[in-house]
C-alpha cells in the first residue's frame, strides 16, 4: 500500500507532518512525499529519505491565480500519480488540496483526503479589498469544485468547518472532521524554568495579519511604564506586501523596545527565555502551531478571539482572549503579567496540561490515520473526540 502527501513548501514536511509520516510508515504503508524543489531542499529531502520515505518534485506556484500555472500543476501531480499508483492521496493547504484531490481524482486514486490547515489572508474579515474579495472568491469555487472528489476532508478548527458548510463549498455527502491542529511533540518542546523578569515572546512570519504591528504599540506603551520587561520577537521579513517593513523593525529594535531574534530553526531557547507567549493574530489560522509549542513548554498565552487561536486558550486559565487589532487591549492583557507575575507559572502550567489532554502529536494522528483507515486502533483514550458532519 503507497501513501502520497503534497505540500506546497518542502519544510513542512518535516516539521508540519514529520510524525504523520512516520506514523504511516509505521502501519506498513510505502510513504511518496511531493513538494516544490523538494530534492533541491537537502536538509529536509535527506530527513525524509532517513524516515524511510520517498520524495518527489513537483511544479508549484504557492501564490497567484495564473491559469498556466495551475494547470501545469494539476498536469504533473496526475502523472506523478499514475506513476506511483498511490493507495491514499492527502494534500495540505490550498493548493495542494485543490489541484492534489483533482489530480487524485483524475488519475483514480482510491482514497483522496483533504487537510485545511487554516483558511489565510483570502477569507479574513479583515482584508475588505477588491483583490482580496476575488482571490476568496476564486479559492471558494475552486475548493468546491475539487473537494467533492474527496473521500474525507479534515479541519483544524469548527469555524473553519462551519464556514465551508455555511458557504455550501461542502456538503453532507463529504465527510468532515475536525481535529486538534498538527499537534505538537510534546517531549522535545518540554518546560524549562520561568526567567526572574517578566519576559514576552511573538513568534510568526513578520506579517501585518499577524498582530505584529499591535504587539510593537503594545509593548512601546508598556515599557514607559516597566523599563525592565522584555518584548522578544522572532520570525523573518517577508516578500509579502502585507509583511512589516525593515525600516519598521529597526525603529522598533533602535528605540530599544523590541528585542530582535531573527529567523530560528529552533525556537525552544527564545521559548525557555519567554514568561508569556503572545500571538496578536487576525489572520485566518488553522490552529497556530507557534501557540502549541508554546502551551506544550509551559507558557501562558495571549491571542486574540478568532478563529483557530481562540480554541487554545481558556479565558483566564491558561492566558487570555483579545479582541483582534486591538493593541490596547492587547497591551491590558500583557500589564496583567507584569503586575501579576504568579499568574505566569499557574497559568503556564494549565497550558502544559492542556498540550497534554488535547495537542499531542501522537493522539492528533491516531485520529486522522483511524478516519483514513490506515490504522484501525482505538482512539478513545484521546480526551477530545472529533466532531463529524
Amino acid at each position: 500500500m503507497k501513501f502520497l502527501i503534497i505540500a506546497g513548501a518542502s519544510g513542512s514536511l518535516v516539521n508540519f507532518r514529520g510524525q504523520l509520516i512516520k506514523d504511516i510508515l509505521a502501519n506498513g504503508l510505502e510513504v511518496h512525499a511531493a513538494a516544490p524543489d523538494l530534492t533541491r531542499d537537502v536538509p529536509t529531502c535527506s530527513k525524509l529519505e532517513q524516515m524511510g520515505a520517498k520524495v518527489h518534485d513537483i511544479y508549484l506556484s504557492r501564490t497567484g491565480m495564473n491559469p498556466f500555472h495551475d494547470l501545469r500543476s494539476m498536469v504533473g501531480l496526475v502523472r506523478l500519480m499514475l506513476a506511483i499508483k498511490p493507495d491514499y492521496v492527502l494534500g495540505y493547504t490550498i493548493k495542494p488540496v485543490i489541484f492534489g484531490t483533482l489530480a487524485a481524482a483524475l488519475a483514480r486514486c482510491p482514497r483522496r483526503f483533504a487537510l485545511i490547515t487554516g483558511l489565510g489572508y483570502s477569507f479574513s474579515s479583515y482584508n475588505q479589498s477588491f483583490k482580496t474579495r476575488l482571490v476568496g472568491r476564486v479559492a471558494s469555487a475552486l475548493y468546491s469544485l475539487s473537494l467533492r472528489f474527496s473521500h474525507k476532508i479534515f479541519f483544524q478548527n469548527p469555524d473553519d468547518q462551519a464556514l465551508f458548510l455555511e458557504r455550501k463549498i461542502i456538503n453532507g455527502c463529504v465527510p468532515s472532521v475536525v481535529v486538534n491542529g498538527s499537534g505538537v511533540d510534546v517531549n522535545h518542546y518540554f518546560p524549562h524554568e520561568y526567567p526572574r523578569q517578566v519576559a514576552f515572546l511573538l513568534i510568526a512570519r513578520l506579517l501585518i495579519d499577524k498582530g505584529v504591528r499591535e504587539y510593537a504599540e503594545a509593548a512601546y506603551r508598556l515599557k514607559a511604564d516597566y523599563p525592565d520587561a522584555v518584548f522578544m520577537l522572532v520570525g523573518d521579513l517577508d516578500s509579502n506586501p502585507n509583511s512589516v517593513t525593515a525600516h519598521e523593525l529597526d525603529c522598533w529594535v533602535q528605540d530599544g523596545v523590541i528585542s530582535y531574534l531573527g529567523k530560528l530553526e529552533d525556537v525552544r531557547d527564545a521559548l525557555g527565555r519567554a514568561s508569556v507567549f503572545v500571538l496578536p493574530s487576525f489572520y485566518r489560522e488553522g490552529i497556530p502551531r507557534t501557540i502549541l509549542e508554546a502551551m506544550s513548554m509551559g507558557r501562558a498565552i495571549i491571542t486574540t478571539d478568532t478563529p483557530g487561536c481562540r480554541e487554545t486558550v481558556k479565558h483566564g486559565e491558561n492566558g487570555y482572549l483579545v479582541p483582534p487589532r486591538d493593541a490596547t487591549e492587547l497591551e491590558s492583557a500583557m500589564r496583567t503579567f507584569i503586575r501579576a507575575p504568579h499568574r505566569v507559572a499557574t497559568m503556564g502550567r494549565r497550558s502544559r496540561e492542556e498540550a497534554l489532554r488535547k495537542y499531542d502529536v501522537c493522539k492528533v494522528n491516531a485520529v486522522m490515520l483511524r478516519e483514513m483507515e490506515v490504522s484501525c486502533s482505538s482512539a478513545s483514550s484521546i480526551s477530545v473526540l472529533p466532531r463529524s458532519y
